[in-house]
């Protein structure tokens, strides 16, 4: 049988109606025995008769000082100090009366009502009567009245002091202050009080036991609401409060409230255990979406940071080493940039799922793997020797990016670069960890990317030293530290100079000159470069207007252009300008672009590349058989001619590899009717094979170094015999 519901505001009712009925009683009765208190009822005697006698006293004083003021006109009109005395005198006989004055408007004595009195002249500012007489009108004011005359500072409740201005029409003769002892009406008071209290002291005990009954009823009472109260609202709201500060800890599986009462209590905790179960499920997922990455489901910076942070406290505390590697993947922008960013995730989210499979294969479960933002991730594996283990690790994450991705129907290949640093060898804190793996990571990377590097101290060396570089470089030309050099190209076929190449070095007032392989990849990777490369182009223009060969002919002008300035889409607009500025034909440029600058972004480069030889511009191929893609690249790019890299050339006449692959370069461009440009000529010998070969042109020391724009002037207008070239 299921029990009647008593609701919590019906037991509310029912308490409160009880309480209110044995709280009137015993307001009831505390009424009637207030009427009967015997403080109660004293006090307000005291103060009923204490307020009639002064209310009585002040009147009495006003009235006396308002007669003496229009008395005292007179005599003091004619300053008849007698008629003042015997004035003052009358009012002195009246009773209560202490003292009576008349001072002047100076507030000066004028006579005290004495019969010989020694004080005239005297002040009385300050004095009682003194505060009085700067009131306007009669004012009553507590005062003092020693046994001769009052004294300034002696301010006592047994007197009150009353003033009043001696007036003949707007003029003011003088003031009259008047003061009323208190002492007779307090006697008077004194006396009525005692009377009422001989009379209530007999009241007060017929009603004391009758007081002590009410109240001992009353405290029974409220002991017992109390004790209901206490057992069905306050206990449960208390059980409730500690429910509540478990929440707040987190202690959620600590949660425990009777759910069984059937009133609006057992709502509220069956509520509050719900919130409890729903407030830990939410705070479950907020971890999960704060403590992991959304796109790859791997722990994020913050969570790995964390783990970081705790690992290293228990290896202080149990020994052990720990190593973390820092991967970043290489050239991963051309994904996003060639297949959009959804293809990129889809390679972020596959390649996640290859290194939480791979890492502990090799390093054991206790790895931790996490993604710190866009391409780069993090593993931290923990042991003893971890050196060795840290290094086979690095080089199976290298191959595991070695391994194709299917990504929107294409075949994707990356590389990644990784930094390792151990602790505590290299470092003991979180944030010294995070900066040698950042620092090892970027070495990888100079070092050619698809590698690792352990940290050392030197590299925290290097970096600070290209910061510093990067600082310097930041400004040089403007300081112009930085300079063009031409080095000058000849044909092959009759050793003519045909063109220059404009090479740019940088004299540093501590380094001293800087070759470009030096500085441009520091200018390329900070961007600098976009803004370097539009001042060498406009300089270059200006500088190469004039130069003509021996025959006449203009030379033409070449100028390497970065992968930088190839993608920001402006390569175009620039070369405009340069050549609107400076009045160079465009059929005398020469761009030259290394192949792996250009092939990063086929779609990019062919249309930028298509736009420049709209205009007449003609684009080559810097550093080729360097690039990894390979010759079939060149149908889809349109260039002009191909420059053969130094490297082969070194060693034409001793690696048979070399002399084969510079003849199947030269042969490759001639049939796609491309010219052929050898760099690095070091001997006449090497001069004389790639005659053979049938390459076009040539440049390089044996033939002439680079020089100024001026050394280069001059030798053009001496224009020496081209037989003694090849000296």
């Amino acid at each position: 049988m299921r029990r009647p519901r008593i609701g919590l505001q019906c037991r509310f009712l029912m308490a409160m109606g009880l309480t209110l009925a044995v709280v009137a009683a015993v307001l009831a009765g505390l009424w009637w025995q207030m009427r009967l208190n015997d403080a109660a009822i004293l006090a307000l005697g005291r103060q009923s008769l204490h307020e009639t006698s002064m209310e009585a006293i002040r009147g009495h004083g006003h009235e006396l000082s308002r007669l003496a003021g229009e008395r005292l006109v007179n005599p003091l009109y004619y300053f008849d100090l007698h008629g003042v005395g015997q004035v003052l005198d009358t009012i002195r006989r009246q009773p209560d009366v202490a003292y009576v004055r008349v001072v002047d408007g100076q507030g000066r004595l004028i006579h005290d009502g004495s019969s010989n009195f020694a004080t005239y002249g005297e002040p009385v500012a300050g004095t009682a009567e003194g505060i009085a007489i700067t009131a306007a009108g009669s004012v009553g004011q507590t005062g003092a009245e020693p046994a001769d005359r009052p004294q300034a500072g002696g301010s006592q409740p047994d007197m009150l002091v009353f003033s009043q201005p001696i007036t003949l029409g707007d003029e003011q003769l003088g003031t009259v202050v008047v003061g009323l002892s208190l002492a007779n009406a307090l006697a008077r008071e004194q006396t009525a009080v005692a009377l009422l209290e001989g009379k209530l002291a007999d009241a007060a005990h017929e009603h004391l036991l009758a007081q002590f009954g009410l109240l001992g009823l009353l405290i029974l009472v409220g002991l017992g609401l109390l004790l209901a109260v206490g057992r069905g609202l306050v206990w449960p709201i208390r059980r409730l409060s500690d429910a509540a500060r478990l929440v707040e800890q987190g202690r959620y599986e600590s949660v425990a409230l009777n759910t069984r009462r059937t009133d609006e209590i057992g709502d509220l905790m069956r509520a509050f255990v719900h919130m409890s179960q729903s407030i830990a499920e939410q705070e479950r997922q907020m971890r999960e979406m704060a403590y992991s990455d959304s796109l790859t489901q791997l722990p994020n910076r913050l969570a790995f940071r964390e783990s970081l942070e705790q690992r290293m406290k228990a290896r202080r505390q149990n020994g052990g080493e720990l190593a973390l590697l820092f991967l970043d993947l290489d050239d991963f922008k051309q994904v996003n940039d060639t297949l959009g960013h959804d293809a990129g995730d889809a390679l972020l989210v596959e390649f996640s799922e290859r290194l939480a499979t791979r890492v502990p294969e090799v390093a054991g479960s206790s790895a931790l793997v996490a993604r710190f933002g866009g391409d780069e991730f993090v593993v931290l594996i923990e042991g003893s020797e971890l050196e060795a283990k840290a290094g086979e690790l690095a080089s199976a994450l290298v191959g595991l990016l070695a391994e194709p991705f299917e990504i929107a129907g294409r075949r994707v290949v990356l590389g990644t670069s990784i930094g390792i640093t151990l602790c505590p060898r290299d470092a003991d804190t979180v944030g010294a960890m995070l900066k040698h793996v950042d620092i090892a990571m970027y070495q990888a990377k100079h070092a050619g990317k698809n590698a690792h590097r352990f940290f050392s101290a030197g590299m925290d060396r290097q970096v600070e030293q290209r910061v510093r570089l990067e600082q310097d470089l930041r400004g040089a030309w403007q300081r112009g530290e930085m300079s063009l050099v031409y080095q000058p190209i000849y044909r092959i076929a009759d050793r003519a100079m045909i063109g220059v190449e404009a090479l740019l070095r940088w004299s540093h007032p501590e380094l001293g000159i800087l070759l470009p392989s030096v500085f441009v990849p520091l200018a390329e990777q900070s961007g600098i470069i976009e803004a370097l490369g539009a001042r060498v182009l406009h300089r270059a223009c200006v500088d190469a207007r004039a130069w003509r060969g021996r025959d006449g002919t203009p030379l033409k002008l070449a100028i390497n252009v970065s992968s930088r300035q190839l993608r920001d889409g402006l390569l175009v607009d620039q070369v405009g300008a340069a050549l609107h500025e400076s009045g160079l034909e465009p059929d005398r440029l020469h761009l030259e672009l290394t192949e792996t600058a250009v092939l990063a972004d086929e779609e990019q480069a062919s249309i930028v590349l298509s736009r420049l030889r709209s205009r007449g511009i003609e684009v080559w191929l810097d550093d080729f058989g360097t690039g990894f893609s390979g010759l079939s690249h060149l149908r889809r790019v349109p260039v002009d001619g191909l420059k053969i890299d130094r490297s082969f050339i070194a060693d034409v006449l001793t690696d048979p590899d070399d002399l084969s692959l510079a003849a199947a370069i030269v042969a490759m461009a001639h049939a796609r009717g491309m010219g052929v440009v050898a760099e690095g000529i070091e001997s006449a010998e090497q001069f004389e094979v790639l005659r053979k070969l049938g390459c076009n042109s040539a440049q390089g020391y044996w033939l002439d170094p680079p020089m100024s724009a001026e050394r280069l002037s001059e030798r053009l207008a001496n224009r020496p015999s081209l037989s003694v070239i090849g000296r």
